[in-house]
């Protein structure tokens, strides 16, 4: 310890000041009249004197001098201070009184806001940096005068330092940063906190409108987080067309949190529910009610309407994680748009686990809610697709795919009973040519998953000119004549389909069932879904967008996430 005191310069050996300025008159009278030593630094000492004194054992050059942090440079000290994680530099302000002059130099809280939140908007010249006047500036109108006044809605961060955007703002709400999913019911959602410029803003992510899948995601705010004035933050609730007005954000739990708007008359339209209505419309479907022919279709918009503006962005979120990769993916896992009929665009993440893939909803409907399994993938069942003329005939593509419904139940039943009762184990269906364990990843690599045009082909055929995928040309794919798309441009080509199960039930979730389909790869950022009782086909496209903070710490962690997501719903 006297060693350590010594190099720190804070105070003698036998304690720092602040220690001693506890003590009492005795006490601090004992302690000076103490050895200034422990006895291991003696030891220490007396062996330094010995291997430097002439004609020693261990003659050789003197010890180097000792050097205290003190008597570095200020502004060395604040490049030091700058590297270290912000938790660190209040523990660090409590060392000595330079110390804590030193840690109120504001470019060691500007590096830190940069480093570990992306903050790089300089507070002295907020009007070069991109944000223009009418973000600093906006005109309230007065509603009994037709005429307006202009109020300033950003702070004066002239007056304001780094130290304060670092505690108040950016490390205080450090723990609802990254992905979430509200409980809106069967609806759910995805809301994207990020650090935006010197606010904390909290983007709700919305499908492109029905049925282009293809579309970059809309996004709209819910709330922001800001510094007002020093030592405060202000949340403020930006939902309705009022501009952002009062509201709070309460951490429950870990990995939880909700927000309440103070003022709901703000959500309000002097049209009243009427315009609400077609405003929510508009944004939600890019289309009128009269645009909208089908009944069933206007009763599930209205329905839709009528649940999510109760709750008037007083929601409840649960943290939600993108699902952890591996080289031997099918393909890259994510979150993907896809269309399902009259409930339009909704939001699935795809992941995988080992032998079968499965896509969890994000966003929901009535009959099949956020956080449930949509459809799941058996990668250890490959369907080779007949050649086009054929796969128009749904009859044709239905006999392929129950024939492998049968032989996954076979499989399923002698692996109950054991292998005595195995006498079919091995058998292999000829519209199956490849399985094992390893089978998806094997044939990644080659990319190449296009099956034979041959749909008669067996087995044990050569694999070489039956994979015209490998040459980058895909297999020709079309969808059967009856099967029903909400959007008819999809990809004429795949790479490999599988065998899989997709999850339909009546409005409520009443009677939950699976029944069989096909998963189709298209390519690394589009895979279909033909549903076979439905007669109807989902095509799903990724999400290009990247998201901070939102990788599972573990893959146990994110399988927990997903039973959670799953069992609000069930």
């Amino acid at each position: 310890m006297a060693v350590c005191a010594r190099l720190c310069g804070v105070g003698p050996s036998r304690g720092c000041r602040r220690r001693q300025q506890r003590r009492g008159p005795a006490e601090t009278a004992a302690a000076d009249s103490e050895p200034d030593t422990d006895p291991e630094e003696e030891r220490i000492e007396a062996g330094g004197a010995l291997s430097g004194a002439p004609g020693g054992r261990g003659a050789g050059p003197p010890p180097p001098p000792r050097c205290s942090l003190l008597e570095l440079p200020p502004e060395l000290l604040v490049e030091i201070f700058a590297s270290l994680p912000g938790t660190d530099l209040p523990s660090l302000a409590q060392v000595c009184t330079k110390f804590r002059r030193i840690l109120h130099t504001d470019t060691i809280w500007r590096r830190r806001c940069r480093e570990e939140y992306g903050v790089c908007e300089n507070l002295r010249k907020l009007d070069i940096t991109g944000v223009s006047c009418r973000d600093v500036y906006a005109k309230r109108i007065n509603p009994r005068v037709k005429s307006g006044r202009f109020m300033k809605i950003l702070p004066d961060y002239e007056h304001m330092e780094y130290r304060d955007v670092y505690t108040c703002l950016l490390h205080r709400y450090r723990h609802i940063l990254g992905l979430w999913q509200p409980d809106i019911g069967p609806y759910g959602g995805l809301l994207n906190v990020v650090v935006d410029g010197l606010f904390i803003i909290g983007w709700m992510y919305l499908p492109p409108h029905d049925p282009h899948v293809d579309d970059p995601m809309r996004f709209k705010p819910l709330f922001r987080v800001h510094l007002m004035e020093r030592k405060s933050a202000t949340v403020e609730c930006m939902y309705g067309h009022r501009g952002p007005h009062n509201g709070h954000i309460q951490i429950v739990k870990k990995d939880e949190f909700s927000t309440k708007c103070n003022q709901t008359d703000h959500h309000r339209m002097s049209g009243g529910r009427q315009e609400e209505f077609r405003t929510w419309l508009r944004e939600e479907w890019g289309r009128t009610l009269e645009d909208i022919f089908h009944e069933h279709m206007q009763e599930l918009i209205l329905m839709k309407f009528i649940y999510t503006s109760q709750y008037d962005n007083c929601l409840t979120y649960r943290r939600i994680y993108l699902p952890p990769s591996h080289p031997d993916d099918l393909i890259r896992p994510g979150l993907f748009k896809g269309t399902y009929g009259s409930h339009g665009l909704e939001i699935v993440m795809l992941s995988f686990h080992g032998k079968c893939a499965r896509g969890t909803k994000i966003t929901g409907d009535p009959n099949i809610p956020a956080g449930q399994q949509t459809v799941e993938i058996d990668l250890m069942h490959r369907i080779q697709l007949p050649d086009v003329e054929s796969l128009r005939n749904f009859n044709e593509l239905s006999r392929i795919v129950l024939e492998v419904r049968e032989q996954v139940r076979q499989e399923q039943q002698q692996q109950e009973n054991g292998p005595e009762d195995g006498e079919g184990r091995g058998q292999q269906s000829p519209r199956e040519p490849q399985r094992g364990p390893a089978q998806p990843s094997a044939e990644l690599p080659a990319e190449k998953g296009g099956e034979s045009r041959d749909g008669e082909a067996e087995a044990a055929a050569p694999p070489a000119p039956e994979q015209p995928a490998q040459s980058g040309q895909g297999q020709p794919f079309v969808l059967p004549v009856g099967v029903s798309s909400r959007n008819e441009d999809y990809p004429r080509t795949c790479r490999m389909c599988f065998y899989g199960t997709g999850l339909i039930a009546g409005h409520g979730f009443t009677s939950p069932e699976r029944t069989p389909g096909v998963f189709i790869l298209f390519d690394e950022d589009r895979f279909g879904f033909i549903w076979l009782e439905l007669k109807s086909f989902s095509l799903y496209s990724r999400v290009q967008a990247t998201f901070q903070n939102a990788e599972a710490p573990s893959p146990q962690a994110f399988e927990e996430m997903l039973k959670n997501i799953q069992s609000l719903t069930s």
